[in-house]
């Protein structure tokens, strides 16, 4: 069980490919393998902390692996060795470029993922200003960045949190927004294999660490 950042870390390696929530394959969760405690606010040594929810920041951040909503709009993690792969098969091997030409991007969706690549990096409520997120303005933010983060074109990078006068951080972290590319460089969009053989490789890997899944129920989880 997991029990330490460090822990977290080490299932993400393990897995390749961790989602957050539990879903329909048992045992395929970071939430089934951390102590419901860890969970909630004050649990560990008595701190006024979230343990589960500070760790994802400074784990996404670490380099060693991708995090956003990728598993049926949910969020979750990827292994760095397994972004290449991941990126390829569900892009179908296409830059966002030729998929917007295709038809297959939504106009609101690439105004969103133009704002996040001019800027490197972006927090949402900058992210929704730049994009005329506001009142009066444009509507479901939510849907068009969850979409693209189920694309793989975008990803989260860090979170940023509050500070009060005695400089504590507090609340919710505020997404920061990237894309892949910008995280781990451009190599991870250059997968030597085709859509195709990604999917395979995915697939062979979750099915034998978890035999008892069938091919569609990690499809359906793993989205490849």
């Amino acid at each position: 069980m997991i029990r330490s950042i460090e822990d977290m870390q080490q299932l993400i390696q393990s897995f390749g490919f961790l989602p957050f929530f539990e879903n329909e394959i048992p045992g395929f969760s970071l939430e089934e393998n951390t102590p419901q405690e860890l969970w909630y606010k004050g649990s560990v040594d008595g701190r006024d902390d979230w343990p589960v929810w500070d760790w994802k920041g400074p784990v996404a951040n670490s380099g060693t692996c991708m995090y956003g909503k990728f598993f049926q709009k949910k969020a979750g993690f990827v292994s760095a060795e397994w972004i290449p792969d991941f990126l390829n098969a569900r892009r179908d091997g296409m830059t966002f470029l030729e998929r917007y030409e295709e038809g297959q991007i939504f106009y609101k969706d690439k105004a969103v993922y133009e704002a996040v690549r001019s800027y490197g990096s972006i927090l949402t409520p900058h992210l929704k200003y730049e994009c005329n997120y506001r009142k009066g303005g444009n509507t479901g933010f939510e849907t068009v960045i969850t979409r693209l983060q189920m694309q793989t074109y975008l990803c989260i990078a860090d979170f940023a949190y509050r500070v009060d006068k005695t400089g504590k951080e507090y609340g919710w972290g505020v997404a920061l927004y990237t894309t892949p590319e910008t995280q781990f460089g451009e190599a991870v969009a250059a997968c030597p294999r085709s859509p195709e053989e990604s999917r395979e490789r995915i697939l062979e890997h979750l099915s034998d660490l978890f035999p008892h899944a069938s091919e569609k129920q990690l499809f359906r989880v793993i989205g490849a």
